[in-house]
């Protein structure tokens, strides 16, 4: 903490540097913007999809993880977002490779890994969308700039950029259930750079998680409340070089319908980013990340009239270090090359108190570790005449080091547990090659394949858990996930505004880590997490979008045939799905636009998915329509009207104690005001 204060120091100290002005990439006068270095002509070969800034703010529950929901594939691992659902079980994957709440996508914010360093799952409620200037969602491992752990794909987050920002701009919502929202966020603009500072809150009463027909006296609404704040500097410092300077911090407080189940997230990140943009580019960057997450656990009876704790983990604290580095030296016309490496180092721990007794703990338990990575890439890109040619590169070396596990009678005495993990260390290779090959104007053919690899996170290796009475336990012997893929796609692009973008492929997960059933009865399970064979994703993913004139309209549709390869222990999940993988996911927009007035409106529809690996507990198929308006009252000012899941459809998120359903968001009306100064 005392490193993250010191970096807020510094940002708020920076000084606004005189007025200078050189020559970049491409020639011409330099322009702050703060984001990384230029894309590369090689990303026309992948699998990309974009949701720009208007998208964001036009979203019906103004969250990051609605809005990613408007690209078919990129799931959580639950359906429920972050009001409702257990922050550990919101880890993203694309392209059915679930199983598993940790996340298969690498997710960045201006170049920054997100993921929680312990546990691999999302803080979403830390992104205030009013702070994003737009998302670049790439499908298909084998990153190699961007970092290792971009097993399925990669969810690049972009901070705005100065053309997309306003002196002050607000926003304040009410909604059902007594809930509100609200957000502000203020610019200051020059030549030579900008400032941010953002916030954002909302609380709610919640709803009751469990369906009314398996619901008992114990049960009863789900509360949350959350707030971040960021800021933001961006300075030139030299003619060509600029400072990007980040603080961001924030919390989040939800409980999940019973007594003893709240939960608590903390977390602050801060990161120093250098650019510079002339004939050889190059990129900087370092980063602390801190978390610490608490969870109370409870168990409840058949009759769902009494709630018993069952453990309390009161800490768990992480810390992620890291660094990066880039260069893009000028090797000729329509050659694209980047060089460079990256480290990242993160330790955490759980801390738990369990074995209840007449409603207090007698036994602690204390588990965690570290772990590293260390990389080099290179990354290239060639275009000739109407071919574009890229392929990708990284080695990697990675450490486990002081895994252990205790657990000791809290009355005192031995511990009953001492155990120390063997350190263990590997490299890995990361790998891809694309072309893209423009047929006509207007049509082009484009093909890749990839290797990606995803090391265990610290949760996976050490630490035991429950949802409701279903145990499962850790496993300090994981080895690394590692897949290889292969896709191919058309581009069409008939004229301004409309596009389609259709893309086959095929996707083997080696070694994949999976929540393994060993017993159950009609209450409860027993799992433990393994390495599975493989998973083989095979489907099709389609994206369009047209805007003629004030109206527009968007599409996308992914259908995923993913089943699990399996022997041994876990001989039984052969040729079963993946949990928590639907076949078909399916988003489309119609929106309008016209002198300030708006309105959309967004069907979803995610068809059945088993809630567990035995592909016994089933999840219905789930339609859902969110509709916004928006009316301007004078410059600047507008009203807005939001509804989430408008026919309040019954959307299943999980199946426990063997029958008991609980669902996702049920309809949510906000009505509000936004403001842009």
């Amino acid at each position: 903490m005392r490193a993250l204060a010191l970096a807020a120091v510094s940002i708020v100290a920076t000084p606004c540097l005189a007025q200078t002005a050189g020559a970049g990439e491409g020639g011409g006068d330099i322009v702050v913007t703060g984001r990384g270095l230029a894309g590369s002509p090689g990303d026309g070969a992948l699998a990309t999809v974009t949701i720009d800034r208007d998208r964001l703010l036009e979203n019906a529950g103004g969250r990051l993880e609605g809005a990613l929901s408007d690209i078919a594939g990129l799931q959580q691992f639950r359906r429920a977002d972050s009001r409702s659902a257990n922050p550990t079980s919101q880890g993203i994957t694309v392209r059915g490779l679930g199983g598993n709440a940790a996340s298969r996508a690498l997710l960045i914010l201006d170049g920054v890994p997100q993921a929680d360093p312990f546990g691999g799952w999302v803080a979403f409620p830390a992104y205030a969308l009013g702070r994003l200037g737009q998302v670049r969602v790439t499908r298909g491992g084998g990153s190699g700039y961007a970092g290792p752990g971009a097993l399925a794909g990669t969810v690049d987050l972009s901070s705005a950029t100065p053309d997309q920002l306003t002196p002050f701009a607000g926003s304040l919502f009410y909604g059902s259930r007594s809930s509100v929202a609200a957000d502000a966020s203020a610019a200051l603009v020059r030549d030579d750079g900008f400032a941010t500072l953002s916030a954002a809150y909302a609380r709610g009463d919640g709803f009751v998680p469990i369906v009314p027909e398996d619901r008992g006296p114990v049960d009863r609404a789900a509360p949350y409340e959350q707030a971040s704040a960021a800021v933001r500097t961006v300075v030139r410092v030299a003619p060509a070089t600029e400072l990007q300077a980040n603080v961001a911090g924030f919390t989040d407080t939800r409980e999940r319908g019973t007594a003893f189940t709240a939960n608590r997230s903390r977390g602050a990140d801060a990161s120093l980013r250098l650019v510079g943009r002339g004939a050889w580019g190059w990129s900087a960057l370092a980063y602390l990340q801190t978390r610490d997450f608490a969870s109370s656990f409870a168990a409840v009876d058949a009759a769902r009239t009494v709630a018993t704790q069952t453990l309390d983990q009161y800490g768990t604290p992480a810390t992620g270090v890291g660094a990066r580095l880039e260069l893009r030296p000028p090797v000729g016309s329509g050659i694209d090359l980047r060089l460079g490496g990256d480290v990242r180092h993160v330790d955490g721990r759980t801390q738990e108190l369990f074995a209840y007794v007449a409603g207090r703990p007698t036994r602690r338990r204390v588990a965690g570790g570290t772990s590293a990575t260390a990389g080099l890439f290179a990354d290239g890109a060639v275009e000739i005449g109407r071919l574009t040619l890229t392929a990708a590169a990284r080695i990697d070396r990675w450490t486990i080091r002081d895994g252990f596990l205790t657990e000791r009678a809290l009355a005192g005495g031995p511990a009953s547990t001492d155990a120390r993990y063997p350190d263990r260390s590997g490299q890995e290779w990361t790998g891809r090659t694309g072309v893209a090959w423009r047929v006509l104007p207007g049509v082009t053919l484009r093909a890749a394949g990839y290797r990606g690899w995803r090391l265990p996170t610290l949760n996976e290796l050490y630490r035991p858990f429950r949802v409701g009475n279903d145990v499962t336990a850790a496993n300090p012997g994981l080895a690394p996930e590692r897949l290889v893929g292969a896709e191919a796609g058309v581009i069409l692009t008939p004229s301004r505004g409309a596009s389609l973008a259709a893309t086959w492929f095929d996707d083997r997960l080696d070694d994949a880590i999976a929540n393994v059933t060993l017993s159950t009865t009609p209450t409860s399970a027993a799992r433990v997490r393994r390495n599975l064979d493989a998973i083989r994703s095979r489907g099709l993913e389609v994206d369009a979008a047209y805007a003629p004139g004030p109206v527009g309209m968007r599409l996308s549709w992914s259908h995923v045939d993913a089943r699990v390869r399996a022997s041994g222990a876990a001989a039984a999940l052969d040729g079963l799905t993946p949990a928590q993988t639907p076949r078909d996911q399916v988003s489309a927009t119609l929106d309008w636009h016209r002198s300030g007035y708006a309105a959309s409106a967004t069907l979803r529809h995610v068809a059945r998915q088993f809630d567990d690996d035995q592909n016994s507990r089933s999840l219905a198929p789930a339609t859902t329509l969110d509709a916004t308006a928006a009316v301007p009252l004078r410059r600047g000012l507008a009203l807005e009207a939001r509804a989430e899941n408008l026919f309040d459809a019954r959307v299943e998120a999980g199946i426990a104690s063997g029958s008991i359903v609980e669902r996702a968001t049920p309809r949510t009306v906000w009505l509000g005001m936004r403001v842009g100064l």
